[in-house]
């Protein structure tokens, strides 16, 4: 049974910092490229970051270029992102999913797995 269970979300300053686990489980995690997604309320399920299956390629969408960093340890089945300098407009439920594919896309449709998410809420 495939599992994707995240953690680390929680509340924080404007211009601190968190880091998300995504702890994967019942599939063989180097064999999929993994990506995180976040939903803000009342808006659409939007790309963050994707990683490739060894970590060698990594996609990030502009809004947290320099300073969100996606990493995977595939030894511990995990995904990671490291997130610097929150804003205020970083608050939403942050997803992790798989994708059977060596490509690091973003676009969520194409991915095979999810996660229940992990609540970030980022004060001003």
């Amino acid at each position: 049974q495939v599992q994707l269970a995240e953690s680390g979300g929680g509340l924080v300053q404007a211009g601190g910092s968190l880091r998300l686990s995504c702890a994967a489980s019942g599939f063989t995690f180097s064999s999929y490229t993994m990506g995180w997604f976040r939903q803000a309320p009342g808006k659409e399920r939007e790309f963050v970051a994707a990683i490739s299956r060894i970590g060698g390629s990594q996609n990030v969408a502009d809004s947290v270029k320099g300073r969100f960093i996606i990493s995977r340890d595939n030894a511990k089945n995990t995904l990671y992102l490291q997130m610097n300098s929150l804003k205020p407009e970083d608050t939403a439920l942050y997803y992790c999913a798989a994708r059977r594919s060596v490509l690091a896309v973003d676009t969520s449709g194409l991915y095979d797995y999810w996660g229940q998410g992990t609540q970030v809420t980022v004060s001003s």
